[in-house]
């Protein structure tokens, strides 16, 4: 009956769907029906209003409807959705304030003479608008409106014509800062937990181990980390649509025929182009660097780009009027004067420790009031002029609730689905599949793709995506990120808009379209696009690289940097290493045999012995490095042979957990059938007889395995753990090659700091010959506490201690307490004195030495990674490992 449920599920919310019924209220409606009749059947007919729900209850399903509605509005985690308003408002107002359309005309006056120009500027004002709108219709509508007359009137092909603007309409689906974007990364946050679960899962049913290792972990994603994922696939995207038109006016000029410029490129016209395009671009660059510099928050750009949308709107509606730039010219100054004053002082407000702080402060103040009175004149000005405001607000609130509305009814319908056992149903077809990961992948890919036919990109993005990317993201041979199954789908999203008869830009094109443009002309010109976008999302997916480079890059090189002592970052890390070894090998053994010629006498016995074995190992790890490389070639020669085993033999393995798992439930229903009636022996007899059937056919699919199976996958399991070994063993032997050296010369560095207290001992001893034992014990707290920086202190500071607990317990006994002190000052004399000599025989060869390790051998003791190594590694970890034979 579960799937009469889920069956009726879909069919209701197609129904809907089609009949043109609103998608905010058909997702839920769908759900709620469906979920009233399956409580009220089971009921009437079994007696219990859950009986016919694969999992939880009627129940359950409405806390879950809770949960996720509290999950929408109120959790903390999820702030990532605030930003769509205020990047909806950014897109409306840019273009009711006609900013769009004075982008157009002076790209196509400046483009217009090259072949082909006309249409390469329709492209990049395409770019630009999905860069500040997001929203497929609304770019696709303005775009028509703005350039379809134009590029008419200059005798381009109509299929050239409407297929460029249709194109160019929908890149706001991939170019960020883009609402689907957005809510991918919302929907994938929590795809990636189930995911990592249902992959902790595997490991330890095929391993046995019960704590998977991190390094294998799902690779989790954010708004921020899609919208660097899919900036240079967005530009991959626009070089191939310009360069598209450019060579097919190049071999048929009269389908896109240059634009002559009237008067010529002179200063009217430059100047006119500066002030047109250099506002836009500068304010789409400062909302994206501001997040790839992790400068800001998505939020905090969004943020951004309402507020430069506003001002820019409010010179732009008073052109050609006396002071219309005054508050344009205003907000400049005091962002300006901002960013000089941060520059120059302490600006921040709970740490006002001086009176240049407070000045600091008090200019910042009044910058920002400047900035303040800007916006608000700026937006007095959208108001009055044409009521421009009003109906960007109520564009926007528009735009945001329908969002909203849906998110909330999508997850209503998940709820539901995830209730009748789609969700599992969902999963036992995919993984059947022959052809693992790609298979499954591909699957998927078309099915959005034909869904996009008739599905807005919310609602595939709310209602699909956290049905199938736990799937997809837990499999551990392709082993993707979140962030490039993100992209994938967004750019699928986007070719199925165009894709005829259904293609929603297609649509939107056709509304604005004169009546001299034929439909069948719109479906033809967007053809060749469809081609392009195809050619993209293979060129992307081939190379996963120009996806995960930039989100890996920013989070290395980041203030929030994962130190290299990482798990997730060895492998990379040590394969940066090992090159860097191969060209500087000689260099480093010769600062090793260096750094043993050093004169260590006057180090203390127990560093001498510390620094002696630090150079044993450091030499050791040449050695430790080939055993790393004899382990690799040998798992590369292996591998070949073993992996169509290890794949055959886990693919049975996980048919046989799939019936054991409904011998568990056959067995637990046979339990819980009581009574010695005939109808309850019966019953017992069927639960025994298809417990029976599925141990037959558990014995059936173990036969299955190979009789080598266990002899290979042992001598396989031995070479990963010799591999996981060797390089346990360097790791180990780096750290501990390193630390002894940064220790010592840690304690040299701050040994002149350590010499500038001897006034303090010396006023501390005084202090006891005065007999005042508080006196001594706040004086004796007061130079441990400056000692607490100084590195090797450890023995200074415990005699301190010991002054300190005899100065309180026992205030009346002055000579032991002046007994203790001298003690102190002996050990504080000594320490000095061998730090200074050491300085002296140590301090310039050490510090070479250490310079000459720190990046190979000392790397992993580092705080942070080098940024020519975070590159390096940021290259290596952006491709996709398989880690499936591990498992």
């Amino acid at each position: 009956m579960e799937l009469f449920f889920l069956a009726m599920l879909v069919l209701v919310m197609a129904t809907a769907l089609g009949s043109g019924y609103p998608v905010a209220f058909a997702l839920p409606g769908a759900a709620i029906l469906t979920i009233s009749a399956a409580a009220v059947s089971g009921y009437l007919f079994a007696g219990d209003s859950a009986a016919y729900f694969a999992q939880g209850s009627p129940s359950q399903w409405l806390s879950a409807g809770v949960t996720n509605f509290r999950g929408i509005y109120w959790e903390v985690e999820r702030d990532t959705l605030i930003a769509i308003p205020l990047f909806v408002f950014m897109g409306i107002m840019l273009q009711r304030s006609k900013i769009a359309e004075d982008l157009l005309v002076t790209m196509a006056q400046l483009f217009g003479p090259i072949p082909g120009g006309l249409g390469i500027s329709v492209v990049f004002v395409g770019a630009l608008l999905a860069a500040t709108t997001g929203i497929l219709g609304a770019t696709v509508v303005a775009m028509g409106l703005i350039s379809l007359p134009v590029m008419m009137r200059n005798n381009y092909s109509h299929p050239l014509a409407t297929g460029t603007i249709a194109a160019s309409g929908t890149l706001g689906q991939i170019i960020p800062p883009s609402i689907v974007l957005i809510i991918l990364a919302d929907q994938l946050a929590s795809a990636v937990d189930q995911a990592d679960t249902a992959r902790k899962s595997l490991y330890k049913a095929t391993t046995g181990e019960f704590s998977m290792p991190s390094e294998f972990a799902v690779t989790s994603t954010s708004a921020g980390d899609m919208f660097l994922g899919a900036f240079i696939p967005g530009l991959v995207l626009v070089g191939l649509y310009m360069t598209f038109i450019l060579v097919l006016a190049l071999i048929r000029p009269k389908l896109a025929p240059a634009v002559p410029l009237e008067g010529g490129y002179d200063r009217t016209l430059i100047a006119k182009a500066m002030i047109t395009l250099v506002p836009p671009l500068v304010l789409i660059f400062i909302v994206l660097g501001s997040i790839i510099a992790g400068v800001a928050t998505v939020n905090q750009a969004g943020a951004i780009g309402a507020a430069g949308a506003m001002i820019m709107a409010g010179y732009r509606l008073k052109e050609g009027q006396p002071r219309a730039y005054w508050p344009a010219m205003l907000a400049m100054a005091a962002v300006v004067c901002i960013f000089i004053l941060s520059s120059q002082f302490n600006m921040n407000v709970k740490n006002i420790q001086t009176s240049t702080d407070a000045l600091g402060i008090g200019l910042g103040v009044v910058a920002l009031g400047a900035l303040i009175v800007a916006l608000l004149w700026s937006g007095k000005r959208a108001l009055q002029i044409d009521n421009t405001l009003r109906g960007v607000m109520l564009d926007t609130a528009k735009t945001t609730s329908l969002v909203f509305i849906i998110l909330l009814g999508a997850a209503m319908l998940t709820a539901a689905f995830r209730a009748f056992g789609g969700e599992e149903l969902v999963k036992e077809f995919l993984t059947s599949l022959p052809g693992g990961f790609w298979a499954q992948f591909i699957i998927v890919m078309a099915v959005i793709f034909l869904l996009g036919f008739f599905l807005d990109f919310i609602e595939i993005a709310v209602v699909v995506v956290p049905i199938v990317s736990p799937i997809l993201l837990a499999d551990p041979q392709a082993n993707i990120t979140a962030v490039w199954l993100g992209v994938m789908i967004g750019l699928n999203i986007q070719t199925s808009f165009l894709t005829p008869p259904f293609g929603f830009a297609l649509f939107y094109l056709r509304g604005v379209a004169p009546a001299a443009v034929k439909t069948t002309s719109i479906y033809k010109g967007v053809v060749p696009f469809i081609g392009l976008q195809l050619a993209a999302l293979g060129i992307v997916g081939y190379f996963p690289s120009l996806v995960n480079y930039l989100p890996t890059r920013l989070s290395l090189l980041g203030e929030q940097a994962p130190p290299p002592i990482n798990p997730k970052l060895q492998t990379c890390i040590e394969e940066t290493v090992f090159t860097q070894f191969q060209s500087d090998g000689d260099r480093i053994r010769s600062a090793i045999g260096d750094a043993k010629n050093l004169n260590v006498s006057s180090l203390p016995p127990k560093l001498a012995k510390s620094f002696g074995d630090s150079l044993a190992k450091a030499e050791n790890t040449f050695k430790l490095l080939d055993d790393i490389k004899a382990t690799e070639v040998s798992l590369k020669q292996a591998v070949p042979a073993y992996s169509p085993l290890h794949v055959q033999v886990r693919e049975i393995q996980r048919d046989v957990r799939k019936v054991q798992v409904e011998v568990k439930h056959l067995r637990t229903a046979l339990s819980r059938t009581r009574g010695d009636d005939d109808a309850a022996k019966a019953a017992r007899e069927r639960l025994q007889a298809s417990i029976d059937k599925d141990m037959a056919e558990v014995e059936r699919l173990e036969a299955r395995i190979p009789a080598d199976w266990a002899e290979k996958n042992k001598a396989f399991k031995l070479l990963l753990n010799a591999d996981k070994k060797a390089r346990t063993t360097y790791r180990r032997n780096t750290d501990q090659s390193y630390k002894p050296v940064i220790e010592i010369a840690k304690i040299l560095e701050t040994s002149d700091a350590l010499g500038e207290l001897a006034p303090d001992f010396a006023a501390l001893t005084k202090l006891a010959d005065s007999g005042d034992a508080t006196a001594v014990e706040a004086a004796a707290k007061a130079l441990s506490s400056k000692l607490s920086p100084i590195a090797g202190s450890n023995d200074i500071r415990k005699e301190l201690r010991k002054v300190s607990r005899h100065a309180a317990r026992s205030p009346d006994d002055v000579p032991a307490l002046k007994n203790l002190l001298v003690e102190t000052s002996r050990v504080y004399d000594d320490e000095v004195r061998w730090r200074t000599a050491a300085k002296a025989d140590l301090g310039e060869g050490l510090g070479k030495y250490e310079a000459a390790i720190r990046n190979t051998i000392g790397l992993r003791s580092l705080r942070r990674l080098p940024e020519g190594t975070a590159l390096n590694v940021a290259a290596c970890m952006s491709h996709h490992t398989d880690v499936s034979l591990s498992f």
